[in-house]
């Protein structure tokens, strides 16, 4: 026995086994925060939800938004940076090339699969409302052909015409588009990035260009009505948002030093945050700050979710430094424990993470889920409990989602190959 383990010992499998590196574990932060992300999209997204009045946007400038879009430009990094780094310009761009492309066809499926939804429950005639006319389709229907609007369809396969609730995923289009061209200007120079990006913004603050007269960054959303300066443009305007979305990928490719955790950071962090309540809609709402109702009025550009006012930013960047130091080194505080709290956490730690890891067919669903949502509540009624078991039922159909996209992309029906 003792010359078989001696022969095992100096083995080339003994060798290559101790100069293995140990398995590393698994950041789970980024995944955490995106399923929580998606869980707030559908609280917001459903009509007349009481959850909604309570969701982390009510108590600062930031909302699930800044989440999903800085937590999208992480996940970029790792999923196209590598890309960049291992196979070239060329190929790099080509996979962001069909990432737009899946993105495209999930932004045009969720518009036509909402519109059959919404088509469905007002022809249902329970009630009195017009649930197309709520989210402004009134040009699709109503409207029609005219010289006008020469082809409506047409206008939305575009993008021309990007209607009330969907302006999401075309931005995030647009921003994957900028990636190969911040590819090239980082190997240049990081700075020349850090400039791109903050002119891009600059151009995208409305309140700014028209007080400069410059030219205003962003697209027409109904371009049959013309260019002028009451025309609706995109509710999310991708030239501003670009800012947080190339915070996250910078962050992730290492091009900015993560922040060290110091005491005199964490205050300033929670400094913000907690000066942002009072401006805040529980400030107003909860507190009946008067003033602070006045000021948002007077000061809309400053925290525009539209351009991404400045305000959202510094808040946002608070809150997510002060979750990444509670979340800890790869996520270890949000991880389960050896505590009872921590085992009975396991489960649903799993849940959130699954969400996150398939956030795009997740955010689709819960789109539509939201409307689903809302006109159950419309018939059932409003109470505390039916509220609740409403958002629950939902909440279950994005698990459902999850684990069925993560099923479906492990392909299970392909044939294993023998070990």
């Amino acid at each position: 026995m003792a010359a078989a383990d001696l022969s095992f010992a100096n083995s080339p499998l003994a060798h290559a086994a101790a100069a293995a590196p140990p398995a590393s574990k698994r950041d789970v932060r980024l995944d955490f925060f995106r399923g929580v992300a998606m869980f707030i999209i559908l609280f917001a997204h459903t009509p007349g939800n009481w959850f909604t009045s309570w969701i982390p946007a009510r108590w600062g400038f930031s909302d699930a938004t800044e989440m999903f879009v800085f937590c999208s430009g992480m996940a970029s990094a790792i999923a196209f940076g590598a890309t960049f780094d291992r196979a070239g310009m060329l190929l790099g761009s080509a996979r962001v090339v069909y990432r737009v492309w899946q993105v495209y066809w999930a932004h045009v499926g969720l518009f036509f699969a909402t519109v059959a939804l919404v088509v469905f429950f007002t022809d249902l005639d329970v009630n009195t409302k017009n649930y197309w006319g709520n989210l402004n389709l009134w040009m699709l229907f109503v409207e029609g052909k005219n010289w006008e609007n020469p082809n409506i369809l047409f206008s939305f396969m575009t993008l021309q015409w990007v209607p009330n609730l969907f302006d999401i995923l075309p931005m995030y289009m647009v921003i994957l588009v900028m990636m190969p061209a911040v590819m090239l200007l980082q190997r240049a120079h990081f700075g020349l990035v850090v400039a791109a990006s903050v002119v891009m913004w600059l151009f995208a603050q409305r309140s700014l260009t028209e007080a400069l007269g410059l030219p205003y960054l962003n697209f027409t959303a109904e371009p049959w009505v013309g260019d002028d300066d009451w025309q609706r443009r995109w509710f999310l305007n991708p030239f501003g948002w670009q800012l947080v979305f190339f915070t996250g990928f910078a962050f992730m490719r290492g091009w900015i030093p993560k922040p060290p955790v110091k005491m005199w950071l964490i205050a300033a962090a929670a400094l913000i945050v907690l000066a942002n309540i009072p401006l805040s809609n529980i400030g107003v709402r909860e507190f009946g700050f008067e003033w602070a109702r006045q000021w948002r009025v007077d000061n809309p550009q400053w925290f525009s979710k539209t351009d991404f006012g400045v305000l959202r930013y510094v808040q946002f960047l608070a809150l997510a430094y002060l979750g990444w130091v509670i979340a800890g080194d790869k996520g270890d505080r949000i991880r389960a424990g050896t505590s009872a709290l921590g085992r009975a956490w396991a489960p649903m730690l799993a849940i959130i993470l699954k969400v996150g890891q398939q956030s795009l067919a997740v955010f689709v669903v819960s789109i539509i889920v939201g409307r689903l949502n809302g006109f159950l509540l419309d018939i059932i009624g409003r109470d505390i409990w039916t509220m609740v078991g409403i958002n629950f039922f939902g909440m279950a159909l994005l698990v459902i989602t999850a684990y069925g996209a993560g099923w479906f992309k492990a392909q299970p029906w392909r044939a294993k190959r023998p070990g």
